[in-house]
Order: C-alpha cells, then sequence, then structure tokens
C-alpha cells in the first residue's frame, strides 16, 4: 500500500449537506478499491491563487489515505467526472504529516 495524501476542491455554490454527501462518496469509493482512510480535515471557505471556472474560491478537504497506486487512477477518472469537485490533487509520501496541518490553523 502506498501513502497518499489528497486535496479536494468543491465549488463554492455547494451546501453543506451536498459537500458532506461529496466526501462521503470519495471515502466510499476508497474503501471499495481496499484503500483506507488514514485521517481527514476540513478546511474550509478559502481563496483560491487564481480563478478556476469562474470561481474565487473553493472549500478545501484534505485527506490521508493508504491505497494501490494502480487504483488511483480510478478513483481520479471519477473525480474528473465529477461537476462538483473543481480540482483534485494526489501527492505520493513516505510519512503521513501529523494533524492537524499548519493551513488547519490559520484563520479562515
Amino acid at each position: 500500500m502506498n501513502k497518499y495524501e489528497a486535496v479536494l476542491l468543491l465549488s463554492p455554490e455547494l451546501s453543506s449537506s451536498v459537500i458532506s454527501k461529496e466526501v462521503e462518496k470519495f471515502k466510499k469509493q476508497i474503501s471499495s478499491l481496499e484503500g483506507s482512510l488514514i485521517n481527514e480535515e476540513s478546511w474550509g471557505l478559502r481563496d483560491l491563487s487564481f480563478k478556476i471556472n469562474n470561481f474565487k474560491k473553493s472549500f478545501y478537504n484534505y485527506f490521508q489515505i493508504e491505497i494501490e497506486g494502480s487504483k488511483l487512477s480510478e478513483i481520479k477518472k471519477n473525480l474528473t467526472q465529477n461537476e462538483n469537485v473543481i480540482r483534485h490533487l494526489f501527492v505520493k509520501v513516505t510519512e503521513h504529516q501529523t494533524l492537524p496541518t499548519k493551513i488547519n490553523d490559520e484563520k479562515k
């Protein structure tokens, strides 16, 4: 199993219930592909560095996961097709950082 840190950027137009459903859908997909979710953080609504699809802000969600690298492409494909996810990023790491992250401690 490889260790990854993932960040999902969700549309700022979503309600909190829709955001919760999207996060749950992401978690279920990881577990259905025999991966495991180690930790997660919601970083809330934050400014983007540049506009994405005419949005200046986005809801950020951070995850620490363990999954086989070959199964990651299926997750990425589903995220790309999801209109509520405006960006996603997966970074392979050797060790997960301790939580809470520095960005979570910043004022929002």
